[in-house]
């Protein structure tokens, strides 16, 4: 014969008041919006991935910038970051006798090139406050509908009269759900978001190189790595 278990989430769903209700809605809404900000991260990371390995390899196989950029694909950091070099240089170009006086071209393109990094890293960091609030406050937002579910529990059971162990075990236990629940919430979150971080600090750094290389590019005519010294410099000066 089946035995029917009288306490759950079930049951902790029926019996329970507006805090208790209002408790689990908020830490199940936390739950899907860290979850929809993990996916979309992640899967912008993966993008993020192939536009650095076109940005490391093929752009600088090329024989023109119009060319190498078309190799970093569209929305993404390093093709903005491409296309903030060359619109600098074409914009200096055509108004040398209002900055020349004031800014050189290097000057310039390094103003453009970072302001494309800031930009990006603002992007890259979007959503992720949500990750860090969600996963510090979880595990509170549980523990509350706990506390606020054993002080009823208690409230009933000393009104019955009747404090055996079967009668506080059942509701007291079915209060700790709540924080369970909190902990569920903010565990993914909080690895979610140290992964997040990491996976942008690699984008970062690998953004920053490029912009690097793409300055030494305009300013000088060549990339400026070492271990592409030997290959066919890109024709910078073709393409603007």
């Amino acid at each position: 014969m089946e035995v029917i278990n009288p306490y759950g989430l079930s049951h902790l769903w029926a019996q329970g008041d507006v805090v208790n209700k209002g408790v689990a809605v908020l830490l199940l809404l936390m739950s899907i919006a860290s979850w929809y900000v993990i996916i979309t991260k992640a899967l912008q990371l993966l993008r993020l991935r192939r536009a650095a390995a076109a940005a490391g390899s093929d752009f600088w196989d090329t024989k023109s910038l119009p060319e190498g950029v078309k190799t970093l694909g569209e929305d993404n950091p390093f093709a903005d970051l491409a296309n903030a070099g060359v619109s600098s240089m074409t914009h200096h170009a055509a108004h040398k006798g209002h900055l020349h006086d004031e800014l050189s071209v290097s000057d310039w393109v390094t103003l453009s090139l970072r302001q494309a990094i800031d930009d990006a890293a603002g992007k890259m960091q979007s959503g992720m406050a949500i990750l860090a609030s969600v996963g510090s406050t979880a595990p509170f937002v549980g523990l509350f509908g706990t506390v606020w579910g054993i002080y009823h529990a208690l409230v009933a059971i000393g009104t019955s009269g009747n404090a055996s162990i079967d009668k506080v075990a059942g509701p007291v236990g079915e209060a700790l759900i709540m924080t369970a629940l909190g902990l569920a919430v903010a565990i993914p979150a909080t690895f979610g978001y140290n992964a997040l971080v990491r996976g942008n600090k690699s984008t970062l750094a690998k953004l920053n190189k490029f912009g690097f290389d793409l300055h030494a590019l305009f300013v000088t005519g060549s990339r400026s790595s070492d271990d592409h010294r030997d290959k066919p410099k890109l024709a910078a000066a073709g393409g603007i």
